[in-house]
């Protein structure tokens, strides 16, 4: 099985790399930071009797999208698997951020995934099943106040997600949500999980058990995958509350958070 992780470099998409390199799958590895793939790279290597084969992209950018997959084609190699990990978050005000950040956040969260995900369908294993992950958020439930454009990003994955599991499902092709809490995939997100408190504890979600019971649940064909017992009781309570309360509680709750962050 050879596997397409995004935004591989990252906390997240290193977690997935190493869980997949357990179960004996190839990789290939694209991530904006070159330097981080290729200690990834090195550290799989040395651990895993793997193929891994890394190549710095700026996703956003269709023709690096385009020299990708040109190399791709080179390598000889078809994909079995995609993980889309790749993705971005900036907290604070809509209007308190510029423009060029806020469209950024659309753009990599957004804008790669459906990029690398119609160019993986030309590049897939013929007669096999193709297995994808989408990395939403426990966010894509809610309207986010002080991270509008974040949950907005996510919500579009999330549901563009399901509908595309259901348009592919008779080509063989099996889609996963991935929509998580907090993680502790970078030292700004554990001081953000930190300013939270008590429920940003709750909240948070082991990586390696997170991603092996990702993999595990793609590979069942199941559609969604919300970590923890606690992020699935906020997503059902969230449903039954109205948008506008949901808001403005949430609202009231990442103020208090931020507060506390600018202390930390």
């Amino acid at each position: 099985m050879f596997v397409l992780i995004t935004g591989a470099a990252g906390g997240l998409g290193r977690a997935f790399a190493v869980e997949c390199a357990k179960r004996g799958y190839d990789l290939y590895l694209t991530d904006i930071n070159d330097a981080g793939l290729a200690l990834l790279k090195r550290g799989i290597t040395g651990a895993y009797p793997v193929r891994v084969i890394t190549r710095g992209c700026d996703l956003t950018k269709g023709d690096e999208v385009e020299a990708l997959f040109d190399d791709v084609r080179q390598y000889g190699i078809t994909f079995d698997m995609l993980l889309n990990v790749a993705g971005g978050d900036l907290e604070g005000g809509f209007y308190d951020r510029g423009a060029d950040n806020l469209v950024k956040i659309v753009q990599v969260n957004v804008e790669t995934a459906l990029r690398v995900t119609r160019q993986v369908l030309d590049h897939r294993t013929p007669n096999g099943p193709l297995y994808i992950v989408f990395v939403s958020s426990l966010a894509s439930f809610y309207p986010m106040p002080l991270k509008a454009t974040y949950a907005a990003s996510k919500t579009f994955l999330r549901e563009f997600a399901c509908a595309l599991r259901q348009e592919l499902r008779g080509q063989g092709v099996k889609i996963l949500t991935l929509c998580p809490g907090g993680l502790m995939t970078t030292p700004e997100a554990a001081s953000g999980i930190a300013a939270q408190g008590f429920w940003g504890d709750m909240t948070t979600n082991p990586l390696e058990r997170m991603t092996r019971r990702t993999i595990n649940r793609v590979l069942k064909d199941r559609s969604l995958y919300v970590p923890g017992f606690v992020n699935r009781l906020f997503r059902f309570a969230g449903a039954l509350v109205p948008k506008p309360v949901v808001a403005r509680l949430l609202h009231a709750r990442w103020q208090s958070a931020q507060k506390e962050w600018l202390k930390i």
